[in-house]
């Protein structure tokens, strides 16, 4: 029996898979191998860290608003923001500008605030700020920030007690921060909004810099490792919106978002097959 890729949920690709493609070639690509959306970084996830410009009112955001009409190519969200203890919501104003226009429809951040009541406060005062840009904002575990676990994201999207935040589940971060699909499951379902697809050996790096670097320069196209891929998505609600996101080490970028989302096509075509034996 096979699955017809019309029937298989839709599927995005994080800028973070080739960051050195500019949106524009980027949302061309995208469309030529079959992804159904794409992420921007607009934001350093770190500093130095590469990411671009596309302001809003300007040529380059008109080119870009072509470009994803004549594609058919949607942006799904907008990264890559870290709260820490000097963050401040109003500082990403030109940015969220630029998201609305692009009609983004989330924003992806990690939390680096040690004082958790002001995280929450901050992070509330981001999804405020991001609601009246038509947007929602999702916090994603990292093992090595203060937001390290799924169970202290879902009290952070609890305790700040806005309708539009939720959580970003990495398959990667995940396993790394010591979480499982187990735990996915008991998500409430409301929280769990977007999910990014990866894979990775089964052992666990040994220290915090090994797993940054495996983070940001060591993941495998899905169904490559030994991550519990096929778990995680039965965990996952129907309607979570699905993206790849593995780091390309050395391939061309065409080639390796082509084979990253081969690869995820095929992991979900066998979860299909499971659900409905």
């Amino acid at each position: 029996m096979n699955i017809s890729p019309t029937l298989l949920p839709p599927l995005g690709m994080a800028h973070f898979t080739t960051i050195d493609v500019e949106p524009l070639e980027l949302v061309a690509m995208a469309a030529r191998i079959g992804y159904a959306s794409v992420g921007l970084r607009l934001y350093p996830a770190f500093p130095g860290a590469p990411f671009y410009k596309i302001p809003a009112g300007s040529a380059l955001m008109r080119s870009m608003r072509a470009r994803l009409a004549d594609t058919r190519i949607r942006v799904y969200d907008i990264e890559f923001v870290t709260i820490d203890a000097a963050f401040e919501p109003e500082q990403l104003k030109p940015m969220l500008e630029s998201a609305a226009e692009l009609g983004a429809r989330r924003l992806s951040l990690c939390g680096d605030d040690p004082d958790g009541v002001r995280l929450a406060a901050k992070f509330a005062e981001l999804c405020e700020l991001s609601d009246g840009y038509g947007m929602g904002v999702d916090i994603e575990v990292m093992a090595w920030r203060q937001v390290s676990t799924l169970q202290i994201a879902t009290e952070l999207v609890r305790n700040a007690g806005s309708p539009n935040g939720g959580v970003l589940v990495d398959a990667l971060h995940l396993s790394r921060s010591g979480s499982d699909p187990a735990d996915v499951r008991k998500t409430p379902r409301g929280f769990l909004r977007s999910a990014q697809l990866c894979d990775a050996p089964a052992t666990r790096p040994t220290n915090i810099e090994a797993i940054i670097q495996e983070a940001r320069g060591g993941r495998l196209p899905p169904g490559e490792g030994a991550l519990p891929l096929r778990q995680l998505l039965a965990a996952l609600p129907d309607d979570v919106a699905l993206s790849v996101e593995v780091p390309n080490i050395g391939r061309p970028p065409e080639q390796h978002a082509r084979l990253v989302y081969e690869a995820a096509q095929l992991l979900l075509a066998q979860h299909a097959l499971a659900e409905s034996a």
